[in-house]
């Protein structure tokens, strides 16, 4: 099982020795510490709980727990450092993180509506949403695409390769965009 966090830095272009430029996210990697192991006989399902420790003293900037098997459970104890030595060039992982919140927003930002026409009687409601429902049942359905908070979710990108790893700097770099501001925390787990 290969599992991190790290910090949203940035993207960038990643040039290949064949001069393939490859735009890439960059993500910084703090001192990964395993805080605690989760077993099924005491808390009821397996898991391990890893925490980014702060440069100075005991203290976890952010924790965070990923599933595991009981043969993982069984290689590893609490206070094991991960590092981004566990992850190869070429190699794919899968990369969890919160999406950026946009606020409320309207249905044409939010769901993709085409709004109304321009002209022929259509003064005031270029990005209305148009009708919501029927005479029956009088109501609105829940689901209804409407008006609304948008953004700032649970977001799961899959199969993304990892493009450089600089072991000095602990900064790993993964082809693609990753879910998130720069400076939010995501997960990386190797395939």
């Amino acid at each position: 099982m290969k599992f991190i966090l790290a910090k949203k830095l940035g993207m960038t272009t990643v040039y290949e020795e064949s001069g393939i430029a490859q735009n890439a996210t960059l993500l910084e990697v703090g001192q990964n510490v395993i805080t605690q192991i989760r077993t099924e006989e005491k808390d009821g399902y397996e898991a391990i709980q890893v925490g980014i420790k702060k440069s100075k003293g005991e203290f976890f900037e952010a924790k965070k727990e990923i599933r595991a098997s009981k043969a993982d459970l069984e290689k590893i104890k609490v206070g094991d450092e991960l590092t981004v030595e566990q992850f190869e060039i070429n190699e794919k992982v899968t990369v969890i993180g919160i999406s950026k919140g946009k606020g409320n927003q309207g249905v044409v930002k939010r769901h993709g509506f085409a709004g109304s026409p321009a002209s022929h009687g259509h003064r005031h409601d270029l990005r209305a949403p148009g009708s919501i429902g029927s005479s029956y049942p009088e109501r609105v359905f829940k689901g209804k695409k409407m008006a609304g908070r948008m953004g700032s979710d649970r977001h799961t990108t899959k199969n993304l390769k990892v493009v450089k790893i600089d072991l000095e700097k602990r900064i790993i770099a993964i082809k693609g965009a990753i879910p998130g501001r720069n400076g939010s925390l995501v997960r990386i787990i190797g395939q």
